[in-house]
């Protein structure tokens, strides 16, 4: 758990079922997700890249910096949506439990 002037962020270790899929392409699929939660965004899910289909997405140029996580890159789908997910290779320490997970902007739970 981390928080600083206001903001706050913790990383809980999940157990619910989470799948991805994007048209119609399964692309994850875990049920030990990392549940992150953050002052002013909604639950994010990352996923274990044992879990995620990676052979299914391409690196993409776009990298974006967090000031509490770090510098985030992301994927996409060839013939697909661009920058649907995203990690974190090199975390701030007070988040390293997401390292090398995916996230995903949208994400079916059970």
């Amino acid at each position: 758990m981390t928080a600083t002037k206001g903001h706050h962020i913790e990383v809980e270790q999940g157990t619910e079922h989470i799948r991805v899929t994007i048209d119609g392409r399964l692309v994850a699929d875990t049920h030990r997700p990392l549940l992150l939660h953050e002052t002013g965004y909604p639950v994010r899910y990352y996923l274990p890249p044992e879990d995620v289909r990676t052979d299914l997405l391409t690196p993409s140029e776009t990298h974006t910096v967090c000031p509490f996580k770090g510098t985030a890159s992301y994927w996409s789908l060839p013939d697909g949506p661009e920058d649907i997910a995203w990690a974190y290779p090199e975390p701030r320490p007070a988040v390293a439990r997401i390292k090398d997970h995916f996230c995903f902007y949208e994400v079916d739970s059970d």
